[in-house]
């Protein structure tokens, strides 16, 4: 039972989704259009990448861009007096004095926005030409609330586990989405870069970390689809080192169960891709507990079979690999063992992820703040440098 639960958690569920979106596909509409879009970016203590992303936005290659808002979710480091300097008409500023989470900062952006589209953004990632006009495109179907795009994913000095986990296993989890989408929809998207109708914003509790899985959601119960589009790319960046990756996923896996609590009708059927959701989402948190007791299982029978002997001399071979590919910077045996390894931060982030969602005090957001960890930014100075040349370009555009 142990191993089927595993088996159906990473081959099994993809393969059903896989037959049923090859047995009934549910194509979309997609045509030219240019619906007005209000462009909408939470950010707390920003500065360091703050000025380029700002003209970024500016540069946007999109014709009906209506609105650019930012929200300074608490900041202290100079990001709100940054955003208060701002000039241009297209650009405004929301300045929250305490730090209240990405959700709460959500709200406030979309509650000022009057565009027909809100495109959420993150200040990592960059857009691609075009990649909007691709996004919005997928509106021209009535059917079409939420759209997401292509996540590419740079690999620039990360280690060898990190970089499976950002390689191979993000592309298994892109596959898995695509098919979801082709069927109906999948059960959460990329949150630094996706688009909804304004109309069906749904507002979201405070303190919320997975707004890119409750927000899909509410749209898919309001009877509209979510979709990807794998023509509109973004570029990010993830942390470098596996603790890093570790971390980002603990705080991610804690918000699985957030939400399950938070939106307890997602696990009910008055969610239409219930089905897809716990197996797709709540499967993974079970897993680390099917391996283990799979072990456990597999030693104690192996005092009657060779069979199960063999069983348990293979998983102690496979998770003394993954620990040695972690604990061991040897290139040949760390690249070797590199999706092992990764398997065992995953799972090992979800068994932390549980504690951090049962004894965490205070907001569970808290747990990790990204910031600029591992991920090469602009300094304080080059944000002070580059100010000027943001108000000049500002006052053209």
């Amino acid at each position: 039972m142990s191993l089927a639960g595993v088996l159906y958690s990473y081959a099994g569920y993809p393969i059903v989704m896989w037959i049923l979106a090859r047995l009934r596909p549910r194509p979309w509409k997609t045509d030219s259009i240019s619906p007005s879009v209000s462009v909408v970016l939470a950010v707390h203590n920003g500065i360091a990448m703050l000025p380029r992303k700002i003209q970024f936005l500016l540069d946007l290659d999109y014709s009906n861009i209506k609105e650019i808002v930012i929200v300074s979710d608490g900041s202290t480091d100079g990001t709100a007096e940054l955003l208060a300097r701002q000039s241009p008409s297209r650009l405004s500023a929301i300045i929250l004095k305490e730090h209240v989470g990405k959700a709460v900062a959500l709200n406030a952006g979309a509650a000022k926005v009057t565009a027909d589209v809100i495109l959420f953004v993150d200040i990592r990632p960059e857009i691609a030409p075009g990649a909007i006009q691709l996004l919005v495109s997928n509106f021209a179907d009535p059917r079409v609330g939420c759209v997401a795009g292509e996540l590419i994913l740079r690999h620039d000095s990360h280690d060898a586990t990190s970089e499976a986990v950002g390689g191979i296993y993000w592309r298994y989890e892109q596959w898995i989405r695509k098919c979801e989408a082709v069927f109906d929809s999948p059960v959460g998207v990329y949150g630094g870069f996706y688009a909804i109708r304004r109309e069906l914003f749904v507002p979201q509790p405070a303190g919320l970390i997975l707004d890119d899985m409750f927000q899909p959601l509410s749209i898919i119960r309001q009877g509209y689809r979510s979709v990807l589009d794998f023509r509109a790319c973004v570029f990010d960046t993830w942390p470098k080192k596996a603790m890093g990756e570790f971390n980002r996923k603990v705080r991610t896996l804690a918000g699985n169960f957030q939400l399950f609590q938070i939106a307890p009708w997602t696990l009910s059927p008055r969610n239409r891709v219930v089905f897809q959701l716990i197996s797709h989402k709540v499967m993974r948190l079970i897993v680390p507990y099917f391996l283990v007791l799979l072990f456990v299982v597999s030693l104690v029978l192996s005092l009657h079979s060779r069979l199960f002997a063999a069983c348990a001399v293979l998983q102690i071979f496979g998770w003394v690999v993954a620990i040695a590919g972690l604990r061991f910077r040897i290139p040949v045996l760390h690249r070797i063992a590199a999706p092992a390894s990764a398997l065992l931060v995953l799972n090992a982030a979800a068994v932390v992820g549980l504690y951090k969602f049962l004894f965490t005090r205070g907001p569970l957001w808290k747990i990790w703040n990204s910031g600029n960890t591992d991920i090469v930014g602009l300094t304080l100075e080059n944000a002070n440098v580059l100010q000027p040349e943001i108000s000049a370009s500002s006052a053209k555009s």
